[in-house]
């Protein structure tokens, strides 16, 4: 029998975290270099992420970085995961995607979330307040009519360059926000992998209230989680250490360092409380050896049916990252 990772796209997504030893700027360059890697691989998509105010994390324009990115490539699709629409005007977000859309025509996504400022303090400097959950679906709405030229609130108004392009929307939740990506007739982004029933609640409730749409005549599943493969099981939690550390750290100190290489953390002395964080953010992720690893997609995709693989692997060593964004687009069958 066909394994069903034969037939499934695998992409990749990166939060252009901070590595110690290197600054922000460093960290954007290294996602687009990341990018060119992905290409190379096979990989369908690229895709960068939306932090704001976040120490750590470099990645707080999401569709400028995605420009960045889209340049230095030249076959792969380039998105975002997700430009978070509560932070930003519909019209506004029209607009850049139309931009994005009109330089590198044909390979560009646009991927949404439902996600307010991650503090109080976030979300007044971006100018909203916590973010009702049922205002999402209008703002969807509201966007994609400025990109179909279907909006009424403004009728003298159009989102140039976008009306007309069609720039291929995704939204990116869990729960409620599957329904509303099934209402609207748009594919889902789903994740993460250590949430299994979770995951499956919601890809369940989002096929079976799927309306066709413009946008899509069925559903359409892509499901998110870390994923890293080694030569062997302990190389390959070694790949989730940094970013489980830093993980445990902000969840006890409110601030995320940058990734510090793995040898010194598991040397270092933690808390009871830093060493239960820390243990809890090594669990549930796909990691291990080619073989594990596949056996494991495996099993989610006959769990959940998804039509692709998002991939995200924050590490310190760069080297090992791409080792293993290798050994996957091997597994899979890319290239």
């Amino acid at each position: 029998m066909t394994s069903p990772i034969a037939s499934t796209r695998f992409s990749f997504l990166d939060r252009s975290r901070t590595r110690e030893g290197h600054d922000a700027p460093q960290a954007l360059r290294d996602t687009v270099a990341l990018a060119g890697t992905a290409e190379a691989l096979g990989y369908h998509r690229f895709w960068v992420s939306e932090h704001h105010g976040v120490p750590g994390v470099a990645g707080s324009a999401p569709t400028v970085l995605a420009a960045a990115v889209a340049a230095a490539t030249s076959t792969i699709r380039v998105g975002t995961g997700g430009v978070m629409l509560p932070n930003h005007q519909p019209f506004v977000v029209a607009e850049q995607f139309g931009v994005l859309a009109s330089l590198f025509p044909g390979r560009i996504d646009m991927g949404l979330g439902r996600s307010a400022g991650f503090t109080d303090g976030i979300r007044r400097a971006l100018g909203r307040d916590k973010q009702d959950p049922e205002a999402f679906a209008g703002q969807l709405a509201e966007l994609l009519g400025w990109l179909d030229g279907t909006q009424q609130a403004h009728p003298q108004v159009h989102a140039r360059p976008a009306e007309g392009l069609l720039v291929p929307p995704y939204v990116l939740a869990t729960g409620e926000g599957a329904t509303v990506a099934a209402a609207a007739g748009l594919p889902l982004v789903v994740g993460d992998l250590r949430g299994r029933d979770r995951l499956v609640r919601a890809v369940e409730a989002y096929r079976s209230g799927f309306r066709p749409s413009a946008w899509g005549s069925e559903p359409y599943v892509i499901v998110a989680g870390t994923v890293a493969v080694a030569a062997s099981q302990e190389e390959a939690r070694r790949l989730l250490v940094p970013e489980a550390w830093s993980m445990a750290y902000a969840r006890t100190h409110g601030s995320f360092p940058p990734l510090m290489p793995a040898e010194r953390i598991e040397a270092s002395a933690m808390t009871e409380k830093e060493r239960a964080l820390f243990e809890e953010g090594l669990r549930g992720h796909l990691a291990g050896t080619d073989e594990a690893v596949e056996e494991g997609l495996a099993e989610v995709l006959e769990e959940t049916g998804a039509d692709e693989i998002l991939v995200t692997t924050s590490t310190y060593d760069r080297g090992a990252l791409v080792d293993s964004m290798r050994r996957l687009a091997r597994i899979a069958g890319l290239g």
